[in-house]
């Protein structure tokens, strides 16, 4: 079934690649048939331009082409921006990555020829199935899926005999390796949602889509579900509008995409760090805080030493050795700086020789000697003994020689037990890659895997793979090729292999053709075919003479009207030489100026050759005076000191200026002194602020508000007046004029009355909300008073109604009585059809009754409303 948008109605496309019926012969013809012939007509030139762009190959590249793909990538990313555009209005700071890698594959699905199978290096058409990976959405073939990962299957399962057939090897995706079990392995051709299998090819949808909307879950979930129509790669970012506070929840709810929920109120954290003396100054984030960035003085473990130490990092050891004194009174401790008792000395107790098999009780103060008897002790090969006797220190190597057999099996040999045997027989097996052999001396059959390089060529026959040594198919090649213009410009990249059959881009950059002048380069133009333009860049050549280079425009290739022309016999002489030749032209006279330093040494200004020298640029001087604080004001001038050029000399003025120094942060007013080293005065003068209820101007020493705190500032800066803001209840604020938000809790008194509305009591405003007055006895009585006198009057108003009723309906009747018989049933019979007449009186009655009613309650509310009135009076 067709979706929803596409059963409103069907239009006539006019993009490339349809066929389009010409507009002026077929005009004429159409004429004089009938409108179903036409209809028929063109039904088929659509078909026909559907069959065309469903299996067209890559377009061609000539500029009509080239123009036609400009105009649709520019109305197909018109398209792709307009439903994209909720994507990233109101999402903060949300990483568009998702959105760009989103608009990416549906301009290269959008685009004929614009997807490329990387196993076989073709393009992917719109009436092939295909199948695309769920973590790198690479798009392939089915077939070629299908084929490779039946070849990666069988290749990790032949690795070894033992296991072939009976484990169930994954197989990777081709480009991101993202690993898929064998049931997994794509049987049927389904759109990118999953929902329709071997959807059928379509023009007036995305090619290998269903054309419903997506409805996969959006990564990370969320809850939602995509929007879109089924389309290729990931999902973009979720647009659904939530209310979300910040990451540290003190901030209020705000409406925010669901994609970019996590947002920052930017306030401070304040949270108690672990180390439960300084608070988190950070500001608002999620999750736990990080660790105290501030240090303070620690004691070691041992507490013999203390230091300067992170926060984060309250424990600490020193590296002196703990050197107090064991119980045993002789030794000291020496283990470094530890917690805890120092324990027992190891000297103490049942010790005995270093062979072991003489123990005695000796003080820890004296050594145990050694008993005399061989060692035995296991040597380092674990298979000899000791022959040394009772000794202090590591036994000797083991020298006793034993015959050996090698790693491989194939030899024996007499050697000292500590060495090892290795023949030099080289293994002759075959690696996993079932390539190489593994050419190992002496190996004991554990060959290890093959590290040369794989070398063969991949299926772009432009590289070798350059993985290690490998079984079967290699990876598709990587690498992104580049096709270039003519002139080697403009550049598009296409995976590598298909720069064969890929047309080279037209050009669009400046034209790189070598200059027939002297200079390297023309002077920038479009690439074009033909001669280039005449030269206009500067000769640049040297001139005679100097070192200067010719500043005019390039005269080498110059029209010039030939001056050898020989004169024509007649008009009818054809000239044999033309009368403009290029030439090139000799460089006019040197006129650079050049650059002398004027007599501050302030500039180097361009000076012609004959009028070189010293001279005045006009500048202040610009050297330091004597007070370090001002520069000389005159003019560029010869300064007698050569010392130092940033020194002022006896020609320079003596300063005069007042003080100019910086003044403290907040301090509008300049110091009073003149030029003067060190710092300035407290500043005595006045400062005019504003009051924080912006109504009164206020007069504060200058010292006091600049090197006041926030809170000082906050106290000198009140007019001490009450404050003019409203609450949220529409009362006056009572506190005196403050910083900041109002205190909301209201005390002033507001009355409240009962639901008729005749008890009346006071409370705070703050109370409005959670008081509610409820009617007393009395109440009730008047309302029961009311509701009885309301009933007397209908049942006044019933009776009338019905007496008038009867006197008509008796008048009726003695008028009725002299009519002739005829007359009589025609009567009867209307008045048997009108209902009317026969219920009124059942209908009337409740209608007068429901009418009496309101009109009690409505005087009832009158009465209520004025005693209150009075009361308010």
């Amino acid at each position: 079934m067709d979706p929803a948008w596409r059963q409103r109605g069907r239009g006539r496309g006019q993009g490339r690649g349809q066929v389009t019926c010409p507009p002026g012969p077929v005009r004429s013809e159409v004429r004089g048939v009938s409108s179903e012939t036409r209809f028929e007509e063109i039904r088929k030139c659509d078909q026909a331009a559907a069959q065309r762009l469903a299996t067209e190959p890559c377009s061609s590249s000539s500029e009509d082409d080239d123009e036609d793909e400009d105009e649709d990538d520019g109305k197909r990313g018109k398209i792709l921006q307009s439903a994209l555009s909720p994507y990233t209005s109101h999402t903060g700071d949300t990483d568009v990555r998702l959105l760009e890698q989103t608009r990416h594959y549906l301009h290269d699905v959008c685009q004929s020829g614009g997807v490329t199978c990387l196993i076989c290096i073709a393009s992917v058409r719109r009436t092939q199935p295909v199948w695309s990976c769920v973590c790198c959405y690479c798009i392939f073939h089915i077939t070629c899926i299908q084929k490779w990962a039946k070849d990666s299957i069988f290749l990790v399962s032949s690795v070894t005999d033992e296991d072939f057939g009976k484990k169930d090897h994954p197989w990777p995706c081709p480009k991101c390796r993202y690993e898929y079990s064998p049931h997994q392995t794509p049987t049927r051709y389904h759109c990118y949602c999953g929902k329709e299998a071997e959807p059928a090819p379509d023009p007036w949808l995305l090619p290998h889509s269903c054309g419903q909307v997506c409805g996969r879950e959006f990564k990370p979930s969320c809850g939602h579900h995509c929007l879109l129509l089924c389309h290729p790669g990931p999902c973009p970012p979720c647009p659904q509008m939530v209310s979300v506070s910040c990451v540290c929840g003190k901030a209020s709810r705000v409406p925010r995409r669901c994609s970019a929920k996590a947002w920052s109120c930017t306030q401070i954290c304040r949270r108690t760090l672990p180390c439960r003396t300084h608070t988190c100054a950070n500001t608002c984030h999620a999750g736990v805080c990080e660790a105290c960035p501030r240090v303070s003085v620690q004691e070691c473990v041992c507490g013999l030493r203390r230091a300067e130490r992170p926060c984060a990092s309250p424990e600490w050891h020193c590296d002196q050795v703990c050197g107090r004194l064991l119980s045993c009174g002789n030794h000291t401790c020496e283990r470094v700086c530890h917690a805890g008792v120092c324990g027992g000395c190891p000297r103490a107790g049942n010790r005995s020789c270093s062979c072991g098999k003489t123990k005695s009780v000796l003080p820890c103060t004296v050594d145990v000697p050694t008993c005399g008897d061989t060692c035995g002790k296991k040597l380092d090969c674990g298979l000899h003994a000791c022959s040394m006797r009772c000794h202090r220190g590591a036994c000797e190597t083991c020298r006793q020689e034993v015959e050996k057999t090698c790693r491989c099996g194939r030899y024996t040999k007499l050697l000292p037990c500590h060495k090892e045997y290795l023949c030099e027989s080289k293994c002759n097996q075959t690696r996993t890659c079932s390539r190489h052999q593994c050419k190992r001396k002496c190996c004991a059959g554990n060959c290890p895997a093959c590290d040369m390089s794989c070398g063969r060529m991949l299926g772009c026959r432009n590289h070798r793979c350059p993985s290690v040594c490998h079984q079967g198919s290699c990876y598709p090649c990587p690498e992104m090729v580049e096709v270039r213009c003519a002139c080697s410009s403009t550049v598009i990249s296409v995976p590598c292999g298909r720069e064969r059959s890929t047309k080279p881009p037209r050009c669009r950059e400046l034209c790189r053709k070598p200059a027939l002048c002297h200079h390297p380069r023309l002077q920038e133009h479009r690439c074009h075919a033909g001669p280039c333009p005449p030269c206009a860049l500067a000769c640049r050549r040297p001139l005679p003479g100097c070192a200067h280079l010719c500043p005019t425009p390039c005269h080498d290739q110059v029209l010039v009207k030939a001056a050898d022309r020989a004169l024509l016999a007649g008009p009818w002489e054809k000239p044999s030489t033309p009368a403009f030749v290029q030439k090139a032209l000799p460089c006019p006279p040197c006129l650079v100026p050049i650059p002398t330093a004027c007599l501050g040494k302030h500039e180097v200004s361009p000076v012609p050759c004959h009028a070189r020298g010293p001279f005045s640029c006009g500048r202040p001087c610009g050297r330091s005076l004597a007070c370090g604080n001002h520069t000389c004001s005159l003019k560029c001038h010869h300064v007698t000191s050569e010392t130092d050029n940033a020194k002022a000399g006896p020609e320079c003025v003596q300063c005069e200026e007042g003080c100019s120094k910086p003044r403290p942060s907040g301090c509008p007013h300049p110091c009073a002194l003149p030029c003067h080293h060190g710092n300035c005065p407290p500043c005595v003068l006045m400062v005019r602020q504003r009051c924080h209820c912006k109504i009164s101007k206020l007069y504060i020493e200058c010292v006091k508000f600049t090197t006041a705190d926030k809170q000082s500032k906050q106290l000198l800066t009140s007019c001490r007046n009450q404050c003019p803001k409203q609450l949220r209840c529409g009362h006056r604020c009572k506190l005196q004029c403050h910083a900041g938000e109002c205190d909301q809790s209201c005390s002033q008194r507001v009355k409240i009355k009962c639901p008729c509305k005749r008890i009346k009591k006071d409370f705070p405003c703050s109370r409005v909300k959670n008081e509610l007055l409820t009617c007393d006895e009395t109440c009730g009585e008047l309302q029961k008073k009311h509701a009885e006198a309301c009933a007397a009057e209908e049942r006044a108003a019933l009776e009338g109604e019905m007496r008038k009723q009867q006197a008509e309906l008796e008048a009726f009747e003695k008028r009725q009585k002299g009519r002739r018989k005829k007359s009589r049933k025609v009567s009867e019979a209307e008045t048997e059809e009108g209902a009317w007449h026969r219920y009124r009186l059942r209908l009337l009655v409740p209608i007068c009754g429901f009418l009496l009613a309101v009109a009690a309650f409505y005087l009832l509310q009158l009465t209520n409303k004025a005693p209150d009135g009075e009361n308010g009076q």
